[in-house]
């Protein structure tokens, strides 16, 4: 019997594992991304699936650090990375080391890095922003010759204010648009004949419009020494250029409405100023008539001949004064004699009037004096009297003569038995003599005896 090779599922696992991770290169493999997991560690678990099969991916934290955009379910992924197997499992799984968006995903991570590399650069600062002139004279535009933005455009242009155009043509999609922009734009500069540029093309998918996200139209567009204009595809859609242009434009046909002014509005104004300066001139010529009337009126007073009367009657009214000043002055003398007169006459009469007062007054002053010196005497002689009365009843011979009598040990007044001993000698003064005496007996008594 023929011996068989017999393997255990192990060394069937392990065998492939030796063949997927030896003879297999790493690979780029496209897929939709399902059951998506970013572990607390860092780490990124998920599917690869597409209409037929799915994959299990790994993508490490030490792999996947520098990775620019967020991973969702449902996206469309390329991952680069090396098949490994789990011989105890017997499952296969990628190992991810890279992944990149596929199709527009792909497009619009190329829009993002460009975006923040831009900005972080200060292309998009407003700093840079040039003002639009006014009044453009002539504009440059930048766009298919035959297409429809350029027919909006003009026409719109034509309507509302009617300027001067140079279209530069170029190709506005694909790989050939981003030289024939830049070259357009160096184009306009170099020749320095238009005021503003627009850049323009109608709607499209995003893949039409990319060409508009090129970095080499980006720095054009911001370099210009002219004032640009983006004005790319539908209101929705936004392009480096957008970011970029010193103003975007939503549409062809509003770049049109924003580089010129509406010439209806531009006759209204006109108009409007017409008007005012019509008032203010009639105003002008009114005030300036009035300041005229004025000065010829102010004139007026001065004319000779009014002058001369002037002075005339002047001159006729102090000659009549003077005729009758010698009246006058004798007039004045005889009011002022009268008057000194009459002062002295009244004087006279205050001096006699106040002379009778002050009489009066004396007599009434001395009078006034008498009765208070008197009173006062009266008064003092009294006070005397009750302080006499005082001192004899406070004196001590007054006090002795109603029966009291004075001790004395040594010519010390005793005052408290608690002074003395038996047999001290004391001396008694009454109010008509003294005498000596001995202690015989001690005698101590309580307030509460009395």
């Amino acid at each position: 019997m023929t011996d068989i090779n017999v393997f255990s599922v192990y060394e069937v696992s392990l065998h492939l594992k030796q063949v997927v991770e030896t003879q297999i290169e790493p690979m780029y493999v496209s897929g939709e991304v399902s059951n998506f997991v970013h572990h607390s560690s860092g780490h990124m678990y998920f599917n690869l699936k597409d209409e037929n099969a799915t994959l299990r991916c790994t993508f490490f934290k030490g792999q996947n650090y520098g990775l620019n955009f967020k991973v969702k379910d449902g996206m469309q992924v390329v991952c680069f990375g090396k098949l490994t197997v789990f011989e105890k499992g017997g499952s296969y799984n990628l190992n991810v080391r890279n992944m990149s968006l596929s199709g527009v995903g792909n497009l619009q991570q190329q829009f993002d890095i460009l975006k923040k590399k831009l900005h972080d650069e200060g292309l998009f600062d407003p700093v840079h922003k040039q003002p639009l002139p006014r009044f453009p004279r002539k504009i440059g535009i930048i766009t298919s010759p035959t297409g429809a933005a350029i027919q909006d455009l003009t026409n719109i242009l034509q309507r509302r204010f009617p300027v001067l155009v140079d279209v530069y043509p170029a190709v506005v999609q694909g790989n050939d648009a981003p030289p024939q922009v830049v070259s357009g734009l160096e184009y306009f500069n170099r020749e320095k004949s238009v005021d503003v540029i627009i850049v323009t093309r109608g709607g499209g998918s995003q893949e039409d419009l990319f060409c508009f996200n090129h970095e080499s139209i980006a720095r054009a567009i911001f370099h210009s020494r002219i004032p640009v204009i983006s004005a790319i595809g539908h209101e929705i859609d936004f392009t480096i250029s957008d970011f970029v242009a010193d103003l975007r434009a939503p549409t062809p046909s509003a770049a049109a409405e924003l580089v010129v002014p509406d010439k209806k509005d531009i006759l209204g104004y006109l108009d409007s100023m017409q008007r005012r300066f019509a008032l203010v001139l009639e105003n002008v010529i009114s005030k300036k008539n009035t300041q005229v009337i004025t000065v010829a009126q102010s004139l007026a007073k001065y004319h000779p001949e009014k002058v001369w009367q002037s002075y005339q009657q002047r001159f006729d009214m102090a000659t009549m004064q003077l005729a009758g000043f010698p009246k006058i002055l004798e007039h004045k003398k005889q009011v002022f004699a009268n008057t000194n007169q009459r002062i002295l006459a009244l004087f006279e009469t205050k001096m006699t009037h106040l002379s009778y007062k002050l009489k009066g007054e004396m007599i009434q002053l001395g009078f006034s004096l008498k009765q208070n010196q008197e009173q006062r005497l009266k008064s003092t002689t009294s006070g005397f009297e009750q302080t006499a009365v005082k001192f004899e009843q406070l004196s001590p011979l007054s006090i002795m003569a109603k029966g009291y009598a004075v001790i004395q040990q040594n010519g010390i007044v005793v005052k408290s038995v608690n002074n003395l001993k038996v047999k001290d000698s004391l001396s008694v003064h009454f109010q008509d003599g003294s005498v000596s005496s001995t202690i015989n007996s001690i005698e101590h008594r309580n307030d509460n005896d009395l």
